[in-house]
C-alpha cells in the first residue's frame, strides 16, 4: 500500500476517513430497498447543495466528463445551434461534444486566464439563435472563476437554455442553480466534494426536461439517455437501467453528509480562507497569481512560474520527497504555471503550511 499523499493538484482531493469507511461497507444489490434509500438521500442532498428544487437531480454513474456529455447529448438534436463560451480546456471539450452531436457550433473565446466578457456573449446572441449556451463556472485549466448571473439573464432573454460546468466549483464556492437560472449543470465527485472519482452530480430544470421530452431524434448515447436513466432514480417502481457503482454511491452519500453538516457557507468560507493563506505565502516566496483579483478560484490556484524554477523537477521533488502532488499547466500554460488545488478536505491551513514549507526548502 502506498503511503498517503497530500493531493494538492486539480483533483482528486483527499477524502475524509468517514468517506473511505463508507466505501468499504459490504456490497448490496443496486435494486435493494436499502440502496434505493441511499439513492434518495443522495438526490435530496444534491438538491440542497446545488440549491435547487429541480426534480431531475441525481449522480451519473461515471466521471464529470460523462456529466458534460449527459447535458449536451440530451439537450441537442442534430442541426441545433449551440453557443459555447471557451476560456480554457473544458470549453474546448464541450465544443468537441457539440460537433459530435451533429449540432452547429458557435464559439465565444476569451484569452486563457481571463473570464468570458458578457458583452461578447450578448453580441454573439444577436447573430444566432442557439438552443443552448454552455459555459464553465470554474475553469480548472486556468484558475478563473466565471461570473454567471449577467450572462444567464442574456441567455434566457434570447430564449436559450443555460448549461454550466460546475465540476470544480460545486461545494467550494457559491453556486445557486435556481437563483441564477441554470437549466443544466454537472459536476464531479472528486474535487470539492472530496469523494472518490467516478460520479458526476447533475441537475436539470423543468425547461430542460421539457426539451428532452420533445426531442426530434433518439439521444445518441443509450447509457446517458435521460429518458431511460431517470426511471432508475425516480418513481415508486424503479426500472433497471444499469448496475450502479454501489460502493462509490456509499462514499458520495457520506461526502454529501459532511458538506451538509459543515454548512455550505462555512465550507465556502473555508475555501476562501485557505486561498488567501496560499496567496500570501506564495507571494512572500516571490511567486505571482495568474488570474486578476475578483476572478480567482479559491480551490484551484494558478501560480505563475519564475524563470529560475524548473517546473517538472520541482513537482517531481515535491511528490517524491514530500508526498505532495500539485498540477502542471495545460495547453497554453504548459510549463508556465502550477495549478494548486485546495479542494474539500484539503482546503485547510495545515495543507497550505505543509506545501509552503516544502516549496521554500526546494526553491
Amino acid at each position: 500500500m502506498n503511503k498517503a499523499k497530500l493531493l494538492l493538484g486539480p483533483g482528486p482531493s483527499n477524502a475524509n476517513q468517514r468517506v473511505l469507511d463508507a466505501m468499504s461497507a459490504p456490497l448490496i444489490g443496486h435494486l435493494d430497498p436499502e440502496f434505493l434509500e441511499v439513492m434518495a438521500a443522495i438526490k435530496e442532498m444534491l438538491q440542497r447543495t446545488f440549491q435547487t428544487r429541480n426534480h431531475l437531480t441525481f449522480a451519473v454513474s461515471a466521471p464529470g466528463s460523462a456529466g458534460m456529455e449527459t447535458c449536451l447529448v440530451n439537450l441537442l438534436d442534430p442541426g441545433d445551434e449551440a453557443l459555447i463560451c471557451v476560456h480554457g480546456v473544458f470549453g474546448n471539450r464541450m465544443s468537441d461534444i457539440v460537433e459530435r452531436c451533429g449540432a452547429k457550433l458557435i464559439r465565444v473565446d476569451a484569452p486563457w486566464g481571463e473570464p468570458v466578457d458578457p458583452l461578447q456573449v450578448k453580441d454573439a446572441l444577436e447573430k444566432c439563435n442557439p438552443k443552448l449556451v454552455a459555459i464553465v463556472h470554474a475553469e480548472t485549466s486556468t484558475g478563473v472563476l466565471q461570473p454567471l448571473e449577467e450572462i444567464s439573464k442574456m441567455v434566457h432573454e434570447a430564449g436559450s437554455l443555460l448549461v454550466v460546468d460546475a465540476v470544480t466549483s460545486f461545494c467550494g464556492t457559491t453556486l445557486k442553480i435556481d437563483d441564477w437560472g441554470i437549466d443544466a449543470v454537472y459536476s464531479g465527485s472528486q474535487k470539492c466534494l472530496s469523494a472518490p472519482p467516478g460520479l458526476s452530480p447533475v441537475s436539470f430544470s423543468e425547461r430542460a426536461v421539457e426539451v428532452v421530452h420533445n426531442r426530434k431524434s433518439k439521444v445518441q448515447s443509450w447509457f446517458l439517455d435521460l429518458s431511460l436513466v431517470s426511471n432508475y432514480w425516480q418513481g415508486a417502481k424503479r426500472a433497471y437501467h444499469h448496475t450502479a457503482p454501489v460502493s462509490s454511491m456509499f462514499a458520495l452519500k457520506e461526502a454529501l453528509t459532511l458538506v451538509v453538516e459543515e454548512g455550505l457557507e462555512n465550507r465556502y468560507a473555508r475555501h476562501w480562507q485557505a486561498h488567501e493563506l496560499l496567496k500570501s505565502g506564495m507571494e512572500s516566496l516571490g511567486f505571482e497569481l495568474l488570474v486578476k483579483q475578483g476572478f480567482r478560484l479559491p480551490m484551484l490556484n494558478a501560480i505563475k512560474l519564475p524563470d529560475h524554477i524548473d517546473d517538472a523537477a520541482v513537482r517531481k521533488q515535491l511528490l517524491d520527497d514530500y508526498g505532495i502532488e500539485i498540477g502542471a499547466g495545460l495547453g497554453d500554460f504548459a510549463g508556465k504555471v502550477w495549478r494548486i488545488g485546495l479542494m474539500g478536505e484539503n482546503a485547510r491551513p495545515e495543507s497550505v503550511d505543509r506545501l509552503l514549507t516544502a516549496i521554500k526548502e526546494i526553491s
